[in-house]
């Protein structure tokens, strides 16, 4: 069994303010007991006001279990996934009011018990039962159906006040406060709620974002070949059946026509080869700008320090270290919820070192503790060139990587 700890660290980042939030409003219906409890003391010392007490703590509990499958249906709706809301926010709102109706007609006649307007016990049950049950009706309702559904639990309250021998005025008076409070509490579960959808929607957004920078760079590479081979290939149709035309009548002119298609499919080729080579070429200071470019506006602090002997290393090692920054940018963007990248080139011992490390490293390997598709590429980039790829252990949370070539003596 996983210790609390390692799931909490193994959840991303809106998952986890997800489970804060939730957990926030659910504390909302786990208070109503521990309220009724504090109000015992003050008449828990009379035995006449023992079965109102025990009828008030089972109504609690009753209303407490509801409310929790009640504001949880409810975030779910609010968050677009498929849940019962309507059943479980109705029968909240109707066990409180019921609930609200038997702690003020079942409270007894002495002691003021039974007074809403002065009544320090029944009324304060009553107003934790309907203040607690109309946060799930705030997140799963629009605000104008809650508004509606807000009063409609008012005024199904008034008539128990009235008829539990409080005045009218005093009673109105009541349920102003308790219009305070519902609205507070309402304001509130909507606002956990809305936070919620609003971490989601930036994650999503995120997402959205590195696909778009994929999509761009498919688009730039298409772009390239239709600019190089657009041209080219309309002249070599053309020439072509000039070619034929001029074979079909017996002229020499077509061996020329045709010379000419050749040379042009060579150039064509050629020009091919460069536009595949600028793309599957990584430049090191290109690739480093870039990386700092993207992880920036996914709000990762990226610090990248290339040292002075950068320009000096031969071509071929700067290209596998253009692409193993590359990869790294993209686990990072993938795989961790990252606040911190670095990306540091150091020359020790004959070898060119790259070290790159970033933190917001979840519970999981990341990604297989370098046992990822994207990894086996890079060893074997990099073993073309005589260099090894290695993940030491670091810190919780924090994923390190070393890329190491041999530069020629």
């Amino acid at each position: 069994m996983r210790s609390p700890l390692r799931s909490w660290t193994s959840l991303s980042n809106p998952q986890r303010t997800e489970l804060y939030l939730r957990w926030s409003l659910y504390l909302m219906a786990l208070f109503i007991l521990p309220g009724i409890l504090l109000t015992v003391g003050s008449v828990a010392d009379q035995a006449e006001n023992i079965p109102v007490i025990r009828i008030s703590l089972l109504i609690g509990l009753a209303v407490t279990l509801v409310l929790l499958r009640a504001y949880r249906t409810a975030l779910d709706h609010y968050l677009g996934r498929p849940a019962d809301h309507r059943l479980w926010t109705a029968l909240s709102a109707g066990l409180a009011v019921a609930g609200s109706w038997t702690v003020l007609l079942f409270g007894p006649a002495d002691g003021g018990t039974r007074n809403p307007g002065g009544a320090p016990f029944t009324p304060f049950v009553a107003s934790v039962l309907l203040i607690a049950s109309f946060g799930p009706v705030c997140v799963a309702l629009t605000p104008r159906w809650a508004a509606v559904t807000g009063v409609g639990m008012l005024a199904a309250v008034f008539p128990a006040g009235v008829l539990s021998g409080g005045d009218p005025a005093g009673v109105a008076g009541y349920l102003t406060g308790l219009t305070i409070g519902m609205a507070f509490i309402g304001f509130s579960c909507r606002s956990f709620a809305w936070l919620t959808s609003i971490v989601w929607e930036l994650d999503t957004a995120r997402e959205a974002q590195s696909r778009l920078a994929v999509a761009e760079e498919r688009l730039r590479f298409s772009r390239d070949l239709h600019d190089v081979m657009g041209r080219n290939l309309t002249t070599i149709a053309l020439k072509s059946e000039l070619a034929v035309q001029l074979a079909r009548r017996g002229r020499t002119e077509a061996a020329d026509q045709m010379a000419e298609v050749q040379k042009i499919a060579q150039e064509s080729q050629r020009e091919v080869r460069d536009v595949i080579r600028g793309y599957r070429t990584a430049d090191l200071h290109a690739e480093a700008i870039g990386a700092r470019a993207v992880l920036r506006s996914a709000d990762v602090v990226c610090e990248i320090d290339l040292g002075e002997q950068a320009d000096e290393l031969p071509a071929p090692v700067q290209s596998v270290f253009g692409w193993v920054i590359r990869e790294a940018t993209t686990n990072v963007l993938r795989h961790s919820e990252a606040d911190r990248c670095l990306i540091r080139l150091r020359t020790e011992d004959g070898r060119a070192v790259l070290e790159l490390e970033n933190d917001g490293v979840p519970d999981v390997p990341f990604p297989s503790q370098g046992s990822g598709t994207g990894l086996r590429g890079l060893r074997e980039r990099l073993a073309a060139h005589g260099g090894e790829l290695a993940v030491p252990t670091a810190g919780e949370g924090v994923f390190r990587m070393l890329a190491t070539v041999p530069l020629p003596s």
